[in-house]
């Protein structure tokens, strides 16, 4: 198979979808490569490297994309829009539950689009979600201890406080791999942590791995705003697999907060968890609304990128090297790859995506079969 592997041109993106030694193992399997020049830099990894890996070399955005399949990390932009074509085979993140726009340029354009975030296994684990999730939650905790010291913006408010003087609080909402890696790092600083979550066996979970060390709540309104409004710093965490997230902290709960606090949502790729969440970009960061600072970077693994490549290299090559060797017989051959199906034919085959724009759905194993 013809791959192709673009430079991510999204504000401040410099993860890659391939890296040297993604690219050796597919060359090996006798499959052809197309690197754009420049793709790697931004993860610290050269045109040479690449190139002895196997790969052609290709001055031109247009050249990768004109490969059988295009491997990337994040989803197109309006500028990349017009690489979109019948047949092509998309394998990156999509989050379309959050961007109408893209969903119908892919349905326009007869894209196969797989997701990474919606490839799940039986049990409901998302292995290809789950590198950038550890990433974002570790960072969400740091960048939110950066945005709470006063030139920042924040309250001025040291994470682990000292002997005297007491921590930040710390709010997440969600416990799941996002939730857990932000407490981990925000434990570790010494803050008050306060972990919510609507399974009660994840709290138990983290109830007995931390040793009293955090506290866990039941998920409802009543409890999600007394925390909230009483925090210094609210993480977003939820994710609805492929889907929308609902809005758990609303705008009248802003007004209560504590002016100066800090609201970091890693939910912003479905939409975000706060009803005052808009994306923002690693440029421009932040905003205010009611006093509260708003950090909603999109792709916030984007400021790790070589960190980001690797982690999410591990998981997606094998699911790469399926798909190169198969093609679509790969989506039909594997129930786990097939869930990551978004796109395809001009139809919608993720249930969670037709359901937040009112579209028809059509199950990915009837389209297949097609």
């Amino acid at each position: 198979m013809l791959i192709g592997l673009p430079k991510e041109i999204k504000d401040n993106e410099s993860r890659v979808g391939l890296t040297p030694g993604a690219v050796k193992a597919l060359t090996r399997r006798g499959h052809r490569v197309l690197v754009q020049s420049g793709a790697g830099l931004g993860s610290a990894l050269t045109d040479e490297e690449y190139r002895q890996a196997g790969a052609d070399i290709v001055a031109e955005a247009e050249m990768a994309w004109s490969a059988e399949m295009v491997v990337k990390v994040k989803e197109p932009i309006e500028s990349e829009y017009h690489y979109l074509r019948p047949n092509l085979l998309l394998f990156t993140y999509l989050h379309l539950a959050a961007d109408r726009k893209l969903t119908m340029v892919l349905l326009e354009r007869g894209v196969t689009g797989i997701a990474y975030e919606t490839v799940q296994t039986p049990n409901g684990h998302l292995p290809l979600l789950q590198p950038m999730s550890e990433v974002a939650g570790r960072m969400a905790t740091q960048v939110g201890a950066t945005y709470l010291e006063k030139p920042h913006g924040g309250r001025g408010v040291l994470m682990g406080g000292v002997p005297g003087v007491a921590p930040a609080s710390v709010a997440i909402l969600g416990g799941g791999t996002v939730g857990a890696n932000a407490a981990k790092i925000a434990v570790g600083m010494g803050a008050q942590v306060t972990v919510i979550d609507v399974n009660h066996e994840r709290l138990v979970y983290l109830d007995d791995i931390y040793h009293g060390r955090l506290r866990t709540r039941t998920s409802n309104e009543y409890n999600i705003e007394e925390i909230v409004t009483h925090a210094d710093l609210v993480i977003g965490a939820v994710l609805i697999p492929g889907g929308r997230a609902p809005h758990l902290v609303t705008r009248a709960m802003l007004s209560r907060m504590r002016d100066g606090a800090v609201i970091v949502d890693v939910a912003v790729d479905q939409g975000g968890c706060v009803e005052t969440t808009r994306p923002t970009t690693h440029s421009n960061p932040t905003y205010f609304v009611d006093g509260v600072l708003h950090y909603c970077v999109a792709n916030m693994p984007g400021a790790v990128p070589r960190t980001s490549t690797f982690a999410l290299n591990n998981q997606t090559m094998p699911y790469a090297l399926m798909l190169a060797g198969e093609g679509l017989q790969a989506l039909r051959n594997n129930a786990v790859l097939r869930a990551g199906l978004n796109t395809h034919q001009g139809r919608v085959t993720y249930k969670a995506v037709a359901d937040a724009f009112g579209l028809s759905h059509i199950p990915a194993e009837e389209t297949l079969a097609g």
